[in-house]
């Protein structure tokens, strides 16, 4: 590591430890070592620690704290610091996101986090908006007329929002179109109808009444259009007054159908299908289908465009050209996985680490939505910053457990609250907990939480030596990335989705907004090596539930059908899924099942991802 890279690392340090109000002159020592590790540029940290960095060769030694220079052996030696990793896990995801709109510093946000219990983007800019963030102390009307204009300039600039603020947004604006005289259908497009994990622009495509092209320039008239970027006639890209840039499609009600699916993408889809319709003697070309002879072929439906070029109907989001134009021409796409499908949820937390309700109360709120069963997965031992649990804590956790099933029991609810943990993956490879320990429970997911900067071999074999644990049912976020916020971490996916398959421990997709880890491309792969993938929407509270509709979604991305997902099974067979790893019952009976499923999606036809 050089001294730039470590600087930055005190930079973030500092930042996070005023979000979350510790010691002034603690904070001030980082971002003192910070200024002085920069001064280095690209010199060795290493080099730099026996020199210039040196406590001894410094004539105020005291401008580096020994706590700064403890992060600083730390990254010298490892290429992470558990200090920075503690507080980006003690730290609510939406607040990490919230530092990256101008003029929002860390007190501020902390501010508001206690004040309003506001830990997303979209929910500082709600509370915005509707006068709340103006009723804090030392805010008032005009402070948070400041945050609007710093969310709004984030997004001028192009930068990047998670996919459930984009659709938001779009909603937003669609809901304030669709009420224009003029406009007959409106539906949302591109990346956001997609489910990319993070967008950029807002798609919508509208069939209207009369001319396209004057009912365009009449709704860019409307309030809230702060200008027109470009475009003309029919489509139009606007910027509104929040920043969000809309690109607007208005066509007839015949076109309708073609437009959207245009809209949609992605781009390479479009080619594609487009060449493919060539092949036929058609011609595709803006909003219309014309055959050989330069009749206009009626298209009422996405459906129906598949259908005259002799293709399978391809949902929205597997339009990546991603093979899934040669496997809908070919007849193999699978039935993917939908929502009504999952039977469980296996990542949930409670209060007895860092969730916010009691396991009652995330029992009947997964009840509530169709759920038969509630993994319980709190945090193990050694990750004391989110709560980790001790021995006696787990027992008192099963009693509960067991106290609330027999309960559920004689309501004549059909459903089971299982005993799972989150255990840390050490940085050795070994799983927390003992061997004995661990068999008190019914699954137990393996997560790593620490240790990030293991260059690639070193985290790959902590990983595999992990997976060597019959404890172990589930890997949890498995390149700990966090969108927009924290890259993931080197590792070898490809190895590790080996193994997974050949042992027979699922490979999680955690539904969290903020991971979506793994993501899509490495569902499908997963898929194809046989490794089961488990659905998890690490809620920890029962609104973390809804990332179930998400996680649903990036696995339909990625070809996944109910037969590779670990939570459209019922409680029961989890837990014999469980057992089977234990006993050494290597998932073969998973692997084949998945395996043979991905065989038919048409693994083998050509893949570019």
């Amino acid at each position: 590591m050089d001294c730039r890279s470590a600087a930055h690392a005190l930079s973030q340090i500092a930042t996070l430890l005023e979000l979350h109000d510790e010691d002034a002159a603690a904070v001030k020592a980082m971002q003192v070592a910070a200024r002085i590790t920069a001064a280095l540029g690209e010199r060795p940290l290493g080099e730099a620690l026996k020199h210039e960095l040196n406590p001894r060769d410094w004539p105020h030694p005291d401008l580096l704290s020994p706590e700064a220079l403890a992060v600083l052996h730390e990254l010298a030696d490892h290429n992470s610091s558990t200090v920075l990793e503690r507080l980006q896990e003690e730290t609510p995801e939406g607040l990490m996101e919230m530092l990256r709109v101008p003029g929002l510093g860390p007190a501020r946000i902390r501010s508001i986090h206690d004040g309003l219990h506001i830990d997303t983007l979209l929910e500082l800019e709600q509370a915005a908006r509707e006068g709340k963030l103006a009723s804090l102390p030392k805010f008032g009307a005009r402070t948070a007329d400041k945050v609007l204009k710093g969310i709004a300039d984030l997004r001028a600039t192009g930068a990047y929002v998670l996919w459930q603020h984009g659709r938001a947004e779009a909603e937003r604006v669609a809901e304030a179109l669709r009420i224009q005289p003029d406009v007959l259908q409106l539906e949302i497009a591109g990346s956001i109808r997609r489910r990319n994990e993070i967008v950029r622009d807002v798609d919508l495509v509208a069939a209207v009444r009369g001319s396209p092209s004057i009912v365009a320039a009449t709704l860019a008239q409307l309030r809230g259009v702060k200008e027109v970027l470009g475009g003309g006639g029919r489509t139009l890209q606007l910027r509104l007054d929040n920043g969000v840039r809309v690109d607007l499609a208005c066509v007839r009600p015949e076109q309708f159908a073609l437009a959207l699916w245009r809209g949609t993408g992605s781009a390479l889809h479009v080619t594609q299908v487009t060449e493919r319709a060539a092949s036929l003697g058609y011609t595709l070309t803006n909003d219309e289908l014309r055959d050989a002879d330069g009749a206009l072929v009626a298209i009422p439906s996405e459906a129906a465009l598949y259908e005259q070029l002799g293709m399978a109907f391809v949902p929205p989001e597997q339009r990546e050209a991603a093979g899934e134009v040669e496997a809908a021409v070919a007849d193999v796409l699978p039935a993917l996985l939908e929502e009504h499908e999952l039977r469980g949820a296996l990542h949930c937390h409670s209060q007895y680490s860092d969730g916010a309700a009691t396991i009652e109360q995330m029992a009947r709120a997964a009840y509530a939505r169709g759920l038969r069963y509630l993994g319980v997965s709190d945090h193990s031992q050694s990750n004391t910053y989110a709560g980790g649990l001790s021995r006696d804590r787990i027992l008192e956790q099963h009693a509960e457990i067991d106290a609330l099933n027999v309960a559920f029991a004689q309501e004549g609810l059909d459903f089971r609250v299982l005993k799972g943990i989150e255990a840390d993956i050490l940085p050795c490879g070994r799983m927390d907990y003992d061997a004995g320990f661990l068999d008190r429970f019914d699954f137990v997911i393996g997560s790593v939480h620490t240790r990030y900067g293991m260059n690639a071999e070193q985290m790959t074999n902590r990983v595999l030596k992990a997976l060597d644990d019959p404890h172990l049912t589930i890997l949890g976020h498995p390149t700990g990335r966090l969108l927009l916020t924290r890259e993931p971490y080197a590792i070898h996916l490809d190895a590790i989705l080996e193994k997974a398959a050949r042992v027979g421990v699922a490979i999680e997709l955690n539904a969290d907004p903020h991971r979506l880890d793994i993501d899509w491309r490495a569902c499908r792969i997963a898929a194809e090596k046989g490794a089961m993938v488990s659905i998890g929407p690490d809620a920890h509270s029962p609104q973390g539930f809804d990332n179930l509709e998400l996680g649903v979604a990036v696995a339909r991305k990625g070809w996944l059908r109910a037969s590779n997902v670990l939570n459209t099974r019922s409680a029961a067979e989890v837990m014999a899924f469980a057992a089977a790893r234990r006993a050494g019952a290597i998932g073969t009976a998973a692997g084949t099942v998945a395996g043979t499923a991905a065989a038919r999606s048409g693994a083998a036809l050509l893949r570019v991802i």
